[in-house]
């Protein structure tokens, strides 16, 4: 079963998570008095803050707006930025700028101003609008997921004394391993292998198949240059030439300290 993340209803209607109190103020559109959890448009807010998300998470601009605003209108505010911040972490393919953002409208709405008045609406519309048009994507959702599950096989796995039907994407963590580059300088048996800054400096600091820029590799071969370890002239190049796309951790395993 995947874990519970947000607020929902039971098979019953009851609600599943205690959420903060509300104000039940004002009247409807219509001039009705507001029931709990109803939007000034007589929308129940939990199915227009379930509608933001997915609006978002479809690039939905309109819908999305609309949702954002009817939420910030009817003092609920706090459930729509709630819903904007999940969307950041849950919705959003990662590297994009829009979470910081939507943090700066939030604090816009309610901090300079009040969230339900014209300026804070706007700001819920532009935070609405700028998660819209980001990159959706679930790889953070769908990784937690899977690491979950990996775990619950690889432990049922080490019961039965079977192989997992799946496992972590590394596999085993072992010296000599195809992780083997790891075990540096910062790590315990790196240092029992006399892995210091020669080793770390050659292969642990590569970077990804990008490679480093043209200043930043200047600054690396200076730097080893003046070292008071003396490297060689390959071992310059190597640390500063990217990695292999295909073999990204395919390096040397006997280089230590030790002439």
């Amino acid at each position: 079963m995947a874990e519970e993340r947000q607020a929902t209803f039971g098979s019953d209607g009851s609600l599943d998570t205690e959420t903060p109190p509300e104000a039940r103020e004002g009247t409807t559109d219509w001039g009705e008095p507001k029931d709990d959890d109803e939007t000034d448009g007589g929308y129940n807010r939990y199915a227009v803050s379930s509608l933001l998300q997915k609006a978002v998470r479809r690039s939905d601009e309109a819908v999305a707006a609309w949702a954002a605003w009817e939420l910030a209108r009817s003092g609920y505010a706090w459930n729509l930025w709630d819903r904007l911040h999940l969307y950041v972490v849950e919705d959003l393919r990662a590297g994009q700028q829009v979470a910081l953002l939507v943090e700066r409208y939030e604090t816009l709405a309610t901090d300079r101003w009040e969230p339900a008045s014209w300026k804070g609406r706007l700001c819920a519309i532009h935070a609405a609008l700028t998660c819209a048009r980001a990159t959706s994507s679930r790889e953070a959702a769908n990784a937690d997921e899977f690491f979950r599950n990996a775990a619950a096989a690889r432990a049922e796995a080490r019961e039965t004394g079977d192989d997992p039907a799946v496992d972590f994407p590394v596999g085993d963590l072992n010296p000599g391993g195809e992780y083997d580059v790891i075990f540096d300088q910062h790590t315990g048996e790196g240092a029992r292998q006399d892995r210091g800054e020669r080793f770390f400096k050659t292969f642990g600091a590569r970077v990804g198949p990008e490679g480093e820029d043209e200043l930043s590799a200047r600054w690396q071969r200076l730097n080893m240059v003046l070292s008071d370890v003396e490297y060689d002239e390959h071992e310059i190049d190597h640390a500063v030439a990217p990695v292999d796309a295909d073999d990204r951790w395919g390096d040397p395993r006997d280089t230590s300290d030790e002439e």
